[in-house]
Order: C-alpha cells, then structure tokens, then sequence
C-alpha cells in the first residue's frame, strides 16, 4: 500500500524533528540488534508462505544499516539465526534462509563501497558447506576496510556455547602453557572475553529487539551484562527509522549505572 502524501510528509517531519532532538546527545557505539518477526510479518501481510518474511527482513537489514552509519553507531550486530533456529525449523525453512544469507551477504555486504567490515559470530559446523564460505569470503574481502564500521553477523550463534567455548579455549591455553594448575586461583573476566567469538569488539551499548517480545533469547549473553535493553512490538520488515530514532532517544535519556 502506497502512503497517502500528507502521512508521508507527517513522517518525515517526525523523523526530522527526532534527529534533531539527538544533536549532541549520547549515543550507543555499539548496537546489537535482535531481528525478530519476519514470519508473523508475513502472516499479518496476508502471504501464503511465512518463511518469505525473511526474504523482506534480509532486505531491509542494509537500510537498517544506513541509519546507524548516520547517527554515528561504529559497531553493529544482528542476530541472524541461533542455533536453535537451524535445529528446529524445518530443513526447506532453514535452506531458504541460508540462501538469503548468501545472496545478502554477496550482494550488499562485499560490494565496492559498502563500508562495513564484516565480522561472524557463530559456529560455521552447523551451517551449510555453501554458506559457510561466503561468511569467510566475506571475513576475508573487507578484512582491510579502514571505515571504522563494524558489522557481526550472528548465525548458528548461541549465547551460552559462545561461553564454553571460550573456557574450553582458555583451558587448552593454559594446558600447553603447563599453567593450568594455576587457573582456578588466576582466572578473570579478560581471559574469557579475550577468547569469545566477538574478542577484540566493544561489548554494545544498546540491545535493540523488534516483535515485542522482551527476552534476549540467548544472544550476546556475556556481552550484554551492561547494555541497556529497548524493546520494539514492530516486527523487524516494518521496523522504521523512527523505531530506531526512538530506541536511540530512549537510550540517551537514560542514565547508565553498569550494575550500581
């Protein structure tokens, strides 16, 4: 449905007049995004095959991505698919999926002049062989990209095994060492993060989740001990610039207390 003139221009006097209000304000640096609701987007749309909602959420993640290069945010993660996602959806789903990824990935991720470097956050056994590759290549393609714009994409990710998987790392680095038996008295919270998926990128500021529902869903779980969290009940196709003006207004209204 084409908006009627006058709705569009209400629109863009709004969305003026919220970035206006953020002149100035602090801002998140680091934004992880929880893209939920593709499905019942489609469903609501009217469409005879839900999974095609993530067809129209694989699009909208570069305009997405527009909107945070304008208002400054340096860093980006969008949860793509948990491995959750990939065990319980049913395969024609999961196939369908993993090539939107693929083509989202070739097409806007990599291209000349996109800007971000892309990172991954996940583990790559879990995901198809063709899949699988094009995240590497494009690892590998915008490895040197000096914009200063971080993208991790979250796929086969899950929250917890991300932890074990950095404590089974550490270990194995303290059992060559010949220092495991000091571990337990040494242990601190660097030596995990420095072994997590995301090492070496800011924890994020803001934890943005779209569908209304208000959970974390075992994303970022370490990461985001300190975020603040903005919970949006628009699903992610139809999640607008002013959603995310809001969520950012939100953010810099509030007062951060990292756990005091």
């Amino acid at each position: 449905m084409i908006p009627h003139p006058i709705s569009r221009l209400v629109y863009g006097l709004y969305t003026h007049q919220l970035r206006r209000s953020l002149r100035g304000a602090d801002l998140p640096r680091h934004v992880g995004i929880i893209m939920d609701g593709n499905r019942r987007w489609a469903r609501q749309m009217g469409m005879a095959d839900p999974s095609v909602g993530h067809k129209f959420g694989a699009q909208h993640l570069e305009t997405v991505l527009s909107w945070c290069a304008r208002a400054g945010v340096e860093q980006v993660t969008v949860y793509v698919c948990s491995t959750e996602n990939l065990a319980r959806r049913d395969d024609a789903e999961v196939a369908y999926l993993m090539r939107l990824i693929e083509q989202v990935v070739a097409d806007k991720l990599t291209r000349p002049g996109a800007g971000w470097r892309v990172h991954v956050a996940g583990v790559f056994d879990v995901l198809p062989d063709s899949t699988a590759r094009a995240l590497k290549n494009a690892v590998e393609t915008t490895r040197d990209r000096t914009t200063g714009a971080h993208l991790t994409l979250a796929i086969g990710y899950s929250g917890r095994q991300e932890v074990i998987d950095a404590l089974r790392a550490l270990l194995a680095e303290h059992s060559a060492a010949g220092t495991l038996h000091q571990l337990a008295d040494t242990i601190t919270m660097a030596d995990i993060s420095r072994h997590l998926y995301t090492a070496g990128r800011r924890d994020p500021d803001l934890v943005i989740r779209t569908s209304g529902e208000q959970r974390l869903s075992n994303f970022l779980l370490w990461q985001s001990a300190y975020a603040e969290l903005y919970f949006c009940d628009t699903y992610w196709p139809a999640f607008r610039e002013i959603d995310f003006l809001r969520a950012l207004r939100s953010y810099a209204r509030r007062n951060r207390r990292y756990g005091g």
